[in-house]
């Protein structure tokens, strides 16, 4: 064979990657079997390679062929034996389980066996904060190459299983092993499962060995912004090529579902075409993940304090609310200096009674096919608000036609049962509803979720302009889900942002402190 032309200290680098067990390929000096060094660039610029790094390290190569077989299998379905048989010999060599390299092997069964792993897992994929020793790590002293090795395999599992989805139809069984690993992955980035695809952090689907909260969830706007939506859109093509109908029919199989979000807007479109134990297996999924999101977004809400002191009502002379500072303080004069005693002569209690002034909650939801995400959120949003005291909460949906659900606004459930995904938009017709509703405009707020993508744009806004203008509070809200998905018209966009009140867009908690600041 043919050597292409190498700077000097390539041919211990080579030797040192084939000590490795790497597949031989001198043919290409850049294939995962024989990388790159950093000579190889420098001769092509026609500058003078880099003496301390002439040689590569041995980890190095390892890291690099188990990341050129996770590419090769998210690319091509089929194996490449050379890959593969390297792959393995690396694994086994850092004392690693060889199913970490069977794409049909799920994290759970391999935490099952080796429950050791599970604290590797969480938060697998989060950066290291910036400090000094990071920064010698990356100048190349202390780094720990093994390390980096076994991360790399852990690493690869978990991205290979989540999204190397396959083809074909889908069982309920496979679902529920998709939706184990995305856990999984989740997990390795610092969230709760289920956090990323709109699931409000539930369990479901993932082994009860850890729990993916071994510290602060990191910021995801700025580590991975797109993977959110990527997951749901995956998630959702696997719900699709599911034969649904016929898993709900049955009862084990039913039983192996896991809600999330993607499922629920399954169930919601196609609610109308089940019925008998198919109708009944729906309604519990659409109520077991209803009561999930609803407790994460209740804690959310809670956590905001309620409303200022009122001082004009006397405190409770209750122990929990005695205020043992102020009481020392108001009778430091009868302190007696010869006994060493503080006689009191009147206790001083804490104020916890807190002004509360009736407000008005108007949501109107967008309900076509992209606005499933906020449909759900917010409809358990309101049910919440609409628990809290002297707090009026209204609840409209619209498409072509706009529902009055408020009857059923402290009942989710209910409530989603009662809309139709799907179809067009014209928010006049919400409007029309809306409008009568705002009896006092300073103690009321309306909260618009849509993507603004309406059939008569112009007649729309200045409706919305005039509730602004009237002294309401007008909240246009882009996207309230987990994730931070959504798109908003331009033409909307500029003009709310004329208008002094900007579309809220992100996470669903930026929609809960809007509304608890105007309504507390």
């Amino acid at each position: 064979m043919t050597e292409p032309n190498r700077p000097t200290g390539t041919t211990t680098a080579r030797t040192n990657a084939e000590n490795t067990q790497t597949p031989e390929n001198p043919e290409s000096p850049e294939s995962p079997e024989n990388p790159a060094t950093a000579e190889d660039t420098a001769s092509a610029a026609g500058a003078p390679a880099p003496a301390a790094t002439a040689v590569a390290h041995p980890e190095d190569n390892r890291r690099q062929v188990l990341y050129w077989r996770l590419l090769a299998r998210l690319f091509d379905p089929e194996e490449q034996p050379a890959l593969e048989s390297s792959s393995l010999a690396v694994v086994k060599d850092i004392g690693l389980p060889p199913a970490l390299l069977d794409p049909k092997s799920s994290v759970d069964s391999i935490v099952q066996r080796h429950p050791e792993l599970a604290e590797e897992f969480d938060r697998l994929m989060v950066p290291e904060p910036d400090n000094d020793d990071t920064a010698t790590a990356v100048a190349g002293k202390g780094r720990d190459r093994a390390a980096e090795v076994r991360r790399a395999a852990l690493v690869s599992k978990v991205l290979l299983n989540v999204f190397s989805a396959g083809s074909g139809a889908v069982t309920a069984e496979q679902l529920a092993r998709w939706q184990s690993d995305a856990g999984w992955l989740e997990r390795a980035l610092g969230c709760r499962p289920g956090g990323l695809r709109g699931g409000g952090g539930r369990p479901g689907g993932v082994s009860p060995t850890g729990t993916g909260m071994g510290g602060p969830t990191p910021d995801l706007s700025t580590l991975v912004p797109a993977i959110g939506p990527e997951l749901g859109a995956i998630e959702a093509d696997l719900v699709k090529r599911m034969r649904l109908r016929e898993v709900l029919a049955d009862p084990a199989l039913a039983a192996r579902l896991t809600p999330s979000m993607s499922l629920i807007e399954q169930l919601l479109r196609d609610k109308n075409n089940l019925s008998g134990l198919a109708l009944a297996n729906a309604k519990s999924l659409i109520r077991r993940f209803v009561d999930e999101v609803a407790e994460v977004l209740r804690t959310q809400v809670e956590k905001t304090t309620v409303g200022a002191l009122d001082r004009s009502v006397p405190p409770k002379r209750v122990y929990r609310n005695l205020d043992l500072d102020r009481t020392i303080w108001k009778n430091l004069t009868n302190w007696d200096p010869e006994e060493e005693r503080l006689y009191v002569d009147r206790l001083y209690y804490r104020h916890t009674a807190r002004k509360t002034t009736p407000q008005r909650l108007i949501v109107v939801v967008d309900q076509s096919g992209s606005m499933v995400d906020s449909m759900v959120n917010c409809t358990i949003l309101a049910s919440i608000f609409a628990g809290l005291p002297k707090v009026d909460v209204h609840l409209i949906a619209y498409d072509t036609q706009a529902l009055d659900l408020t009857p059923w606004v402290h009942d989710p459930f209910e409530t989603l049962l009662r809309t139709n995904l799907g179809g067009g938009t014209d928010g006049t017709v919400a409007m029309a509803l809306a409008q009568p509703k705002i009896a006092e405009p300073r103690n009321t707020v309306v909260v618009w979720i849509s993507d603004f993508y309406e059939w008569q744009t112009e007649p729309l806004f200045e409706s919305m302009a005039a509730i602004h203008r009237s002294g309401a509070k007008f909240i246009p809200v882009g996207s309230v889900t987990s994730s931070g998905r959504g798109s908003v018209n331009p033409w909307f966009r500029e003009r709310f942002k004329d208008l002094g009140a900007p579309v809220l867009s992100g996470h669903i908690r930026k929609l809960v402190h809007e509304l608890k600041t105007f309504l507390t």
